[in-house]
């Protein structure tokens, strides 16, 4: 008798869960606050110094890759960014920002992609001649150039839509 493997459908349905919060948040308009946009990418760098400062130096081929991960990022995370509507009430000068269709349909199919690479990666640690620790760093650095490369851009055109507005002559 064959033992099932029940972790398989949990691998699954994590990210279906993912997407769907994803989705759900993004749909909402969102108050947008300038002066707070530094915080999450700053946590999100300290924790990948933090864990790549853990471990040994990686192999040239790997630190490509994971250079090559860290650019991938910042350029989906710049797009992703773009893509997000933000407007400003001009009387309270009020930001908000809201995710376009394109911006969750981008961050769903990269999250699918990303289980879906990652489980093959996993799986074929010794055919690709890397570790499973190489591989986690790898996503990491994705992770980070996105999350880090789109608050950057929007709170780039978010402080450019206020100065507009607050240098715009009153009627």
């Amino acid at each position: 008798m064959v033992p099932q493997d029940t972790a398989v459908p949990w691998t699954y349905l994590v990210p279906i869960i993912a997407i769907v919060v994803i989705v759900l948040r993004g749909v909402r308009t969102r108050n947008l606050r300038i002066e707070r946009m530094w915080i999450m990418p700053t946590l999100i760098l300290g924790g990948v110094l933090f864990s790549l400062s853990a471990q040994t130096t990686p192999r040239f081929l790997v630190l490509i890759a994971e250079v090559f991960a860290l650019g991938m990022g910042a350029g989906v995370g710049w797009w992703r960014g773009r893509t997000t509507i933000i407007s400003i009430n001009p009387e309270a000068h009020a930001l908000t920002s809201k995710a376009s269709p394109m911006a969750m349909a981008l961050i769903a199919g990269v999250f699918l992609l990303r289980f879906t690479l990652r489980d093959y990666a996993m799986g074929h640690t010794q055919d690709l001649h890397v570790t499973p620790v190489e591989i986690t760093d790898i996503f990491l650095l994705f992770a980070a150039g996105l999350v880090c490369a789109q608050r950057l851009e929007m709170w780039m055109r978010a402080r450019r839509m206020l100065a507009a507005v607050q240098t715009a002559p009153r009627s």
